[in-house]
């Protein structure tokens, strides 16, 4: 998932029965899937600081998966400064994937393997973010191209003359 939990999901079929594409915002559940967030201080349920969902502890993390027959939540939406963290008795992961977010944090990326058996064995290659990275420039790229494109029309059209 991308956030989190939510207090109102107890089956899968509420996840199936949310039709693509949709609003969150007209869609409580969806809103809780996107935004919620683990908090290690939090017992049960709170109101998330972002204005939006919940925080939930590790015992709803706990329960979570007794009632649902999981061995370990996946879910992302959060820095985590080495790539991936885990929670509540290595119950749930998150993993983020963009080193040095938006550059204003000294995080590390990671992606998490997941053997074939599936039987909670997975293993995270962590990756660090380069010292001096490329710089994308996609757009002027895209303008000098277009640039040779009419360089090009208007040569071919001056012969046809």
């Amino acid at each position: 998932m991308h956030g989190g939990l939510s207090p109102r999901l107890s089956s899968w079929s509420q996840m199936d029965a949310l039709r693509r594409p949709l609003d969150p915002e007209e869609h409580p559940l969806a809103m809780d899937l996107l935004w919620s967030d683990p908090d290690q201080y939090t017992q049960g349920w709170a109101r998330n600081n972002r204005g939006v969902s919940y925080v939930f502890g590790p015992d709803v993390v706990k329960k979570f998966c007794r009632e649902m027959d999981l061995d370990l939540i996946v879910r992302a939406h959060q820095v985590v400064q080495d790539g991936y963290e885990f929670f509540a008795n290595r119950r749930l992961v998150t993993i983020f994937s963009a080193p040095k977010y938006c550059g204003e944090f000294d995080n590390n990326a990671a992606v998490m393997i997941v053997l074939d058996n599936l039987v909670r064995e997975c293993s995270f290659e962590v990756l660090k973010a380069m010292d001096n990275p490329p710089k994308v420039r996609a757009r002027n790229t895209l303008q000098r191209r277009s640039k040779k494109v009419r360089k090009r029309r208007s040569r071919s059209s001056r012969k046809d003359v």
